[in-house]
């Protein structure tokens, strides 16, 4: 059975993280489905697929002229080049996805080397947040670039206007937020070892914190709602560029997928049949997600998407526990059903409890719960209902599961290819300290390098003979609105005579016509982890590449050794474990988190940045990193807010870890 294409709609691309999602996403008449292999994906939560279990997918997907896309948005350490490398040679040998959806410019390279024949689209991963990014990722071979989901509909519509011929958009309608913006969130890595950009996220920002040391009250001031632009997807509609609406949630369960894929599908197709709207918000309000919101999609009428004292956890609140010592239950808001998986409070918390009911409870019925001593709820605990295997929707998964048993599958043969890398830079010269400020005179001294962090609202006060020797940074995220101040901006410190810039986003070098002259290095923010991702940085004309902070000690110096461009390393400073646009902490307030450590931010013009109390710090790493070739050190200097010290304590982040 074969379905219609609509080629003059936008498509609506459903998630699916194991078997029985991706089915339901079928069932729903997806356009489009994403998923992730068990290796180099941003959701390593999620089950996942194997390449032998998503070939007999895809092939059941293509019957029905659905499109499938696999999301390889990891970052790739310098020892995985060579594991991803046959991987993205078996995708193209024997899953034959439509399109690829990656973060590290390392699998443009290895896309290229296998011959792969399918699109290439750039995850929101890799933050392109500005219209003059769009011809730089066209250049490498993008053909759909993924918006940030803080985009407002006027900002997108910015964005369309300056897509490439053969490019074109995906916007997010609905599914989970972050607080940090996508591609600039440390937190989870600098507090664990575990990396968001690697699909480990632990996410700390859904913790209670607390807003005063021994403070009894506590809140969860950084955990985002969802986000659903149901009705205004009319708007959305309307902009030719945007060819995709994304739904998030790849580790979601079957109903979700299903709910979700059939309202928007309803909303796009048969928006002004009487009463299907009607009906298509009824299917979101029992998608189970969190509590949801338009957030910034209306300029003129933005939702602030965090709510502390408000239930935030994914799920439909069914109600809370009830009774004491010697009875625990909950009394339902709507009936259960047998299957259906119920959430006990919140992870992370004591008592918190995964519930699978076994036979049916009627609506205001009682649902007893039991519990081991040590995993007890407390009364009043919230019960969510997270998941829910409706007989009609898992009768339409097994009849597509039977079909799926049919299909052919290649054998698993390993990868023939030989991988290429990079002829590694002949390393020479004395290092140098480069230190960054925010403000002239802050920063660098006699025999030092000086940096400053470029600001378009308050251009720095130099002399004009210094211009030249400054290393100017640009900030690591730039939104639409602002870019032409941006643009500017940087013109005007060309035109004084500015030859070195860092750019914290590779997109940066589309505000850069002319390289004749200037050295431009991708700075630390641009998440560059592997000596393949250096090359992508060098056929775009960058001089030199700082690593990702991130990495492990064993990482960083592998590396240097294979970097074909000149490369830099962060040293020590102020490195923010989130960069948001949203503003949770007042001036000079901060916060403390269960680990009692404390938390202070600094607005740098439309963003947030979020700090520690505790400094990164490997000096004393820094003879190694001299041996394997690294030729600037930055120490990043940031003005504390008042009353604000900096704890001593080790700064290594993951130096001794071996990173997730």
């Amino acid at each position: 059975m074969t379905r219609e294409a609509t080629p003059d709609l936008p498509m609506i691309l459903s998630p699916a993280g194991d078997r029985d999602s991706f089915l339901a996403a079928i069932a729903a008449e997806a356009d489009a489905i994403y998923c992730g292999l068990k290796a180099f994906s941003a959701r390593m939560e999620a089950d996942n697929f194997s390449i032998t279990e998503l070939a007999a997918l895809t092939s059941l997907a293509h019957d029905r002229n659905i499109r499938v896309y696999v999301a390889l948005n990891n970052e790739i350490k310098p020892d995985e080049m060579e594991k991803a490398f046959h991987l993205v040679e078996r995708l193209a040998r024997d899953v034959l996805p439509d399109a690829l959806i990656v973060q590290d410019p390392a699998f443009v390279s290895l896309a290229r080397q296998v011959d792969y024949a399918g699109e290439l689209h750039l995850s929101t991963l890799a933050n392109l947040s500005f219209p003059e990014g769009l011809a730089v990722a066209g250049k490498l071979g993008f053909s759909r670039v993924v918006m940030p989901r803080e985009l407002d509909v006027d900002a997108l519509r910015l964005m369309a206007a300056a897509c490439p011929e053969g490019m074109n958009l995906e916007a997010f309608v609905h599914g989970a937020l972050c607080y940090a913006v996508s591609g600039r969130c440390y937190w989870s890595s600098y507090l664990g070892g575990k990396s968001g950009l690697r699909g480990r996220c632990v996410q700390p920002c859904r913790r209670l914190y607390r807003k005063k040391k021994g403070a009894a009250e506590a809140g969860r001031y950084f955990s985002m709602q969802d986000l659903s632009l149901d009705v205004l997807t009319k708007v959305l509609g309307v902009i030719p560029e945007v060819g995709c609406w994304k739904i998030e949630g790849r580790k979601k369960g079957p109903h979700y997928v299903h709910y979700t894929t059939t309202a928007y599908r309803m909303l796009r197709d048969e928006r002004d049949i009487l009463g299907r709207k009607k009906d298509a918000l009824a299917l979101l309000d029992m998608a189970l997600g969190r509590p949801s919101m338009h957030y910034r999609f209306l300029p003129h009428r933005p939702w602030h998407p965090v709510s502390s004292e408000g239930e935030t956890g994914s799920g439909f609140l069914l109600g809370r526990v009830k009774g004491g010592a010697k009875e625990l239950f909950i009394v339902p808001r709507i009936p259960l059903l047998a299957g259906d998986l119920i959430r006990i409070g919140y992870e992370g918390e004591g008592g918190h409890l995964l519930v699978r009911v076994r036979r049916s409870i009627p609506k205001g019925g009682k649902f007893h719960l039991k519990a081991d001593r040590g995993k007890r709820p407390g009364a009043g605990a919230a019960a969510f209902l997270v998941d829910r295997r409706e007989p009609e929707l898992m009768a339409q998964i097994q009849g597509l599961a039977q079909e799926l048993e049919t299909m052919e599958t290649p054998e698993p043969r390993p990868g023939t290819r030989q991988l290429v890398l990079p002829r590694p830079f002949k390393k020479s010269g004395a290092p140098r300290d480069m230190f960054l400020g925010r403000k002239s005179g802050s920063a660098g001294g006699r025999g030092q390098e000086t940096a400053l962090w470029v600001d378009p609202e308050r251009p720095a006060k130099v002399a004009p003979g210094a211009v030249a020797h400054i290393w100017w940074w640009l900030d690591p995220v730039i939104w639409p609105e602002s870019s032409e101040n941006w643009k500017k901006a940087i013109e005007g410190l060309l035109r004084r005579g500015a030859r070195r810039f860092v750019l914290n986003a590779p997109w940066q070098m589309g505000f850069f016509d002319k390289k004749e002259g200037l050295e431009l290095w991708a700075g630390p923010f641009c998440n560059v982890a592997n000596p393949l991702a250096v090359g992508v940085m060098g056929d775009l004309g960058f001089s030199g590449v700082f690593a990702s902070p991130e990495l492990s000690g064993e990482d960083f110096l592998a590396f240097a050794a294979g970097s074909p461009l000149p490369v830099g390393a962060v040293l020590s400073g102020c490195w923010p474990l989130a960069i948001s646009r949203v503003g949770v902490l007042e001036p000079g307030e901060g916060m403390i988190s269960p680990m009692d450590e404390k938390l202070w931010g600094r607005k740098y013009g439309e963003n947030q940045w979020l700090f520690p109390d505790w400094q990164y710090d490997i000096r004393e790493k820094r003879a190694e990193l001299e041996r394997a070739g690294y030729r600037y050190f930055v120490h990043m200097e940031e003005i504390l807010p008042k009353g604000m010290e900096l704890r001593r304590r080790p700064g290594l982040w993951n130096w001794n870890l071996r990173l997730l």
